[in-house]
């Protein structure tokens, strides 16, 4: 598997990186039903985007935060982690590709693996990276 790259290495390269890693936290979190810290690193803009596995498609602030809601309340519990991190930012907007490996838990307890591509956006709002776009996918294999 290739290592984690960035390009167009810039000085904000860690702190992007630093972002994706903060966004997979705020997933671990939610999977317990804190939400606090989904909503912290994301741009509360009405143009931000996301899409889901299950195909939702949310549109704006409001409607990504009622998705992230309707998560929390599942409390799938578990863990994700991001591997294979691609990065290609400049001084105020990053793009992000990579896979998350975790495992949730099912209505009855049972461990579900979970392996997805993703690609993320983060755009720089008042020196901090905040997430503005997420399209996740599910892979029928590991990573």
């Amino acid at each position: 598997m290739p290592a984690d790259t960035v390009l167009n290495t810039t000085p904000d390269e860690a702190a992007v990186k630093a972002a994706v890693i903060e966004f997979h936290a705020a997933l671990n979190a939610m999977f317990s039903g804190d939400l606090k810290p989904m909503e912290a690193i994301w741009s509360h803009t009405s143009d931000v985007l996301y899409r889901g596995t299950g195909g939702e498609y949310r549109i704006g602030w409001q409607q990504v935060r009622a998705e992230w809601i309707k998560q929390a309340a599942q409390k799938l519990g578990g863990w994700v982690k991001p591997i294979e991190i691609h990065i290609v930012a400049d001084e105020s907007l990053a793009v992000v590709g990579n896979y998350v490996k975790g495992q949730n838990f099912d209505d009855e307890g049972n461990p579900m693996e979970v392996f997805l591509r993703v690609s993320s956006l983060f755009c720089k709002e008042s020196g901090q990276w905040k997430m503005i776009g997420l399209h996740t996918h599910l892979l029928p294999f590991s990573v």
